[in-house]
C-alpha cells in the first residue's frame, strides 16, 4: 500500500483563482489534508468567465482544486476569525495569496499564526513580494509577463510584445511555491522549526526564464525574438510547413543533420559546402530552409512524424491542445487522473507530472461544493455551524 509523502499533513488554504490554488493542488496531490477556506461568494474561479456552473464548480476550478475540502467563514467576523486561529493551531502548513497586509490586518499574520503553532510553514504568494517598492501593486499573471521582460521574447523578429497564451506565470509560481513548502516540511523535520515564504510572481517569472535571464545576468548577453527558431539557433530546429500541417524539427548536431538528410531522401545537402557544417547552415539559413521545406511537400506532418521517428530524427507535428490531450502515448503516463463533479459526472484532472515508481499519485476525490465541508471540519474543532 503506497503512501503518499504528505500524508497527516495539514494545509489550511487562505488562496484564490490562479497560483494558490495550484500551489496547494500538487500538496493535496502528495496526500495532504487541504481545507480551502472560502467566502460566502467562494473563489472567484467557482463561476469563471461569468457562468454559472452547476454546483459553483466550473472545470477553471474543478482542475486545481479537486482533492481539497472547503470550508465557509467569514474572516472580518471575529468568531468566524477565532474558529480560523483554532484550525491554524492545528495545521502544518498556512497558504495565503492575498495583497501584503491584508493576513494582518485580519490578525492572521505570520507571527500571529506562528504563535499559535510555533513550527508552522507559512507560504505568502503576492505579484511582488512582501518587501520592495512594488509590493501593494496589483497583479495578475499577464501583468508580470510584461514587467519581468517576458512578453518581449516570443514572435517573430519585430513583432509586437505577446503574452503566452496560458498563465504561465501563475503555472509556474503554483509549482515553486509547492516545491518551497515541501522543502520547509523536510527542513521542519530535520530541525524542528517552522518557516515563513515569501513567493513574488515576478520573482518566478524571472526564475522561470534561467535559460535567458542568466546568461544575460552572468555575461549580459540579451535575448532575442527568434520566433519558433530554437535555443540552438539551427535553422533546423524550427517549425516547417508540409503538404498537410506543420511540423517543428530539433535538428541541432552534425550527425542529426546527416540523418535528417537522410530520411528526406536528400543526401545531397550533406555534400553542399553551404550547409557542410552548423555555422554554413546558419550563415545560409534561409536557402536550407527553402531546401527543408520543399522536401517537405510532398507528406503531411502526421506521416513525416512516423517517418522521423524511425530515423532518430527529433520531430513533431504541431498539435493543438485537444489533439495533444487524448495522444495514446499519455495513457501510460499516469498524467490524467480520474475524477468526478459533485453531481457524479465523471471528468479528468492532471496529476502531478511526473511518475513515482514505488508511490504512485491516487486520483485525488473531487472538488468540493462551496462550504461542503464546514460542518464536518468545525465538528473536529468540537464546534457546530451557527454557533
Amino acid at each position: 500500500m503506497s503512501t503518499r509523502a504528505l500524508e497527516g499533513v495539514r494545509v489550511l488554504d487562505f488562496t484564490h483563482v490562479l497560483s494558490g490554488p495550484i500551489a496547494t493542488y500538487h500538496l493535496a496531490l502528495q496526500g495532504a489534508d487541504v481545507i480551502k477556506v472560502e467566502s460566502a461568494t467562494g473563489d472567484t474561479m467557482r463561476h469563471y468567465s461569468g457562468h454559472a456552473h452547476a454546483d459553483a464548480v466550473s472545470p477553471s476550478f474543478a482542475s486545481v482544486n479537486a482533492g481539497k475540502r472547503s470550508v465557509v467563514l467569514d474572516l472580518k467576523k471575529a468568531s468566524d476569525i477565532e474558529s480560523v486561529r483554532r484550525l491554524v493551531a492545528q495545521s502544518d502548513v498556512v497558504v495565503e495569496n492575498f495583497r501584503p497586509g491584508v493576513m494582518e490586518r485580519l490578525g492572521l499574520g505570520y507571527e500571529v499564526c506562528r504563535a499559535l503553532r510555533p513550527d508552522l510553514v507559512y507560504c505568502s504568494i503576492s505579484g511582488f513580494g512582501q518587501n520592495g517598492s512594488l509590493r501593494g501593486n496589483p497583479a495578475i499573471d499577464q501583468i508580470i509577463q510584461s514587467m519581468s521582460g517576458l512578453m518581449t521574447l516570443s514572435g517573430e523578429p519585430g513583432s509586437p510584445s505577446m503574452r503566452v497564451g496560458f498563465p504561465i506565470v501563475d503555472t509556474f509560481t503554483g509549482v515553486l511555491a509547492a516545491h518551497a513548502i515541501t522543502t520547509s516540511l523536510l527542513r521542519r523535520e530535520r530541525t524542528g522549526e517552522g518557516e515563513y515564504l515569501d513567493v513574488a510572481m515576478l520573482d518566478a517569472a524571472m526564475n522561470m526564464m534561467i535559460s535567458v535571464a542568466g546568461p544575460c545576468l552572468a555575461g549580459g548577453v540579451r535575448p532575442r525574438k527568434q520566433g519558433n527558431l530554437g535555443y540552438s539557433n539551427s535553422p533546423t530546429a524550427d517549425t516547417f510547413p508540409t503538404g498537410d500541417g506543420e511540423i517543428t524539427l530539433g535538428v541541432v548536431r552534425q550527425e542529426q543533420f546527416a540523418q535528417l538528410a537522410a530520411a528526406l531522401g536528400r543526401e545531397d545537402l550533406m555534400t553542399d559546402p553551404r550547409f557542410a557544417d552548423r555555422l554554413a547552415r546558419q550563415q545560409n539559413a534561409v536557402a536550407l530552409r527553402d531546401e527543408v521545406i520543399a522536401a517537405l511537400a510532398p507528406r503531411s506532418a502526421l506521416e513525416w512524424e512516423a517517418l522521423f521517428a524511425d530515423r532518430g530524427v527529433a520531430a513533431s507535428a504541431v498539435r493543438d491542445l485537444p489533439t495533444a490531450l487524448v495522444h495514446p502515448h499519455l495513457d501510460g503516463r499516469a498524467l490524467k487522473l480520474a475524477s468526478e463533479l459533485p453531481d457524479g459526472t465523471p471528468i479528468q484532472v492532471l496529476g502531478p507530472g511526473y511518475i513515482a515508481m514505488h508511490n504512485a499519485v491516487p486520483p485525488p476525490t473531487r472538488p468540493p461544493r462551496l462550504g461542503e465541508h464546514t460542518a464536518e471540519v468545525l465538528a473536529q474543532l468540537g464546534e457546530s455551524v451557527g454557533r
